[in-house]
């Protein structure tokens, strides 16, 4: 029988194949194996956009969705390009300034990359 690796968060035994991703059934962390030894080996957080793009700092993205803006009565609009954005930890894991707001926080499932 194939011997499946322990999941890396919790280290449970009981991992299983679903697809080409391997599932924790304890702490429910999917992965791809070898993504750890070849991606974030560094210790690096990988952000991906919408369509599954890697987000680097510095790099340009476009709104998909109207976003409310929090404190605000205004909207961001779908299409609106972010230029030159910088990673950061947290839900919110893209800080940059957008001409028109200022500085704002935007999660990265709704953008993706110019």
């Amino acid at each position: 029988m194939n011997e499946l690796p322990n999941c890396p968060v919790c280290g449970s035994a009981y991992t299983y194949e679903d697809g080409n991703m391997l599932v924790c059934p304890e702490c429910a962390h999917e992965w791809v194996p070898g993504a750890e030894e070849s991606g974030a080996g560094d210790g690096e957080k990988v952000v991906r956009d919408a369509n599954g793009n890697v987000l680097r700092d510095g790099d340009s993205v476009t709104v998909i969705k109207d976003l409310k803006v929090k404190g605000s009565s205004s909207v961001l609009k779908i299409g609106t390009k972010v230029k030159n954005i910088r990673l950061v930890d947290g839900d919110h894991d893209i800080d940059c300034k957008i001409d028109g707001f200022g500085a704002m926080k935007l999660k990265s499932e709704f953008v993706r990359k110019a």
